[in-house]
């Protein structure tokens, strides 16, 4: 399984500025390795943000996406201590989720 994600969510007046570091390979499908194969496509598909368990962000990726992909968003109304989780799927069907607490 990949590494945690890095999740900053800092409050700013009556809403929250998130960004999230993603770990992953991000593989295109047309790179070749040293023996001239094909390296398979391997790239995150789904990506969803929960703000106290409702869906605030939901993103659709294709391989186009660079590795260890950065993502930055701002939910309105969230204050210091709101819950924020961040939830990825692969198109290898890995998944990973990670939470922070808005500071």
């Amino acid at each position: 399984m990949a590494d945690p994600m890095r999740i900053r969510a800092q409050a700013q007046g009556d809403k929250a500025v998130v960004r999230v570091l993603m770990s992953h390979e991000m593989e295109t499908g047309q790179r070749k390795d040293s023996a001239g194969k094909v390296i398979p496509a391997w790239h995150i598909s789904d990506v969803v943000a929960t703000h106290n368990g409702k869906q605030v962000l939901s993103a659709e990726w294709g391989p186009a996406v660079a590795k260890n992909p950065f993502l930055q968003f701002t939910i309105k109304g969230a204050k210091a201590g709101d819950k924020v989780a961040i939830t990825w799927k692969d198109n290898r069907g890995e998944t990973r989720t990670d939470e922070a607490t808005v500071s």
